[in-house]
């Protein structure tokens, strides 16, 4: 890694991995996400007017599966983990690449974007780390469970507050998509993604399979951003982009 990049992200990373852990959730009624450590990352991104992190999901030692909106330029970007000893680890970004049909400006334009995009490292991530499991197929039913996975805020506006993994069980909602899930916690304890849980995976009811890449949410009140709806890109149907795009890069 490079002498810029770890200028660029060791400040975040110290920020993040220091913070201590809130007695909070995903936000919500939330769990540890510990049985997804070896499956999911922290992405970090910083520019001249904004850092910010997001989760990731593996794909192959060299490849992460993460949001669109998570990726800023890539010497500016790096990986994060915590390797076997629970010290940091910051890995280098060698490329990105973005869904084609992915649209910043689509909740203004009121377009549907697939808000997706793959990131290559400049080296492998530790061998620990195992291949998540992407959906083929239909997506799941309404009032199916949902499992929520990601370093996110436990507490909306608590900055402090990420940087640790949880996860939260949703239950998939009305309306159905062909290219989108909606998740909300049914039982009404307000458990939902927050800052920093974009890129991460809505898994099905087994906890194996990735059926979205979380990338949006709302808050239940006026003013709120967190708690309410979770909504994500579903992976089946973008499988071919992904393959495609692992296979240009080689892997």
């Amino acid at each position: 890694m490079g002498r810029r990049l770890g200028i660029l992200a060791a400040g975040l990373a110290a920020a993040l991995l220091g913070a201590p852990t809130p007695g909070g959730a995903v936000v919500g009624a939330s769990q540890s996400g510990a049985a997804f450590a070896n499956r999911l990352v922290m992405v970090l991104s910083r520019g001249s007017e904004r850092q910010a992190f997001c989760t990731g999901i593996v794909l192959e030692a060299r490849v992460i599966l993460t949001a669109a909106h998570c990726v800023g330029a890539i010497g500016g970007m790096a990986i994060l983990y915590r390797d076997a000893e629970e010290k940091p680890v910051l890995i280098g970004v060698a490329a990105a690449a973005i869904h084609p049909l992915y649209r910043a400006d689509a909740n203004v334009a009121r377009e549907p974007t697939i808000d997706m995009a793959l990131v290559e490292t400049v080296a492998p991530i530790d061998p620990r780390f195992v291949p998540a499991r992407l959906a083929e197929g239909d997506g799941p039913p309404v009032g199916s469970d949902a499992i929520l996975a990601g370093y996110g805020d436990g507490r909306e506006g608590d900055s402090d507050s990420g940087g640790t993994l949880r996860s939260a069980r949703l239950a998939v909602r009305a309306p159905l998509s062909d290219i989108l899930l909606w998740t909300e916690d049914a039982d009404g304890g307000g458990a939902g993604a927050c800052r920093g849980d974009s890129g991460g995976p809505l898994f099905l009811a087994d906890a194996e399979t990735v059926a979205a890449v979380v990338f949006w949410t709302s808050g239940s009140v006026r003013g709120k951003h967190c708690g309410a709806i979770t909504q994500g890109a579903l992976v089946a149907p973008q499988r071919g982009w992904i393959e495609k795009t692992m296979t240009k890069w080689g892997r």
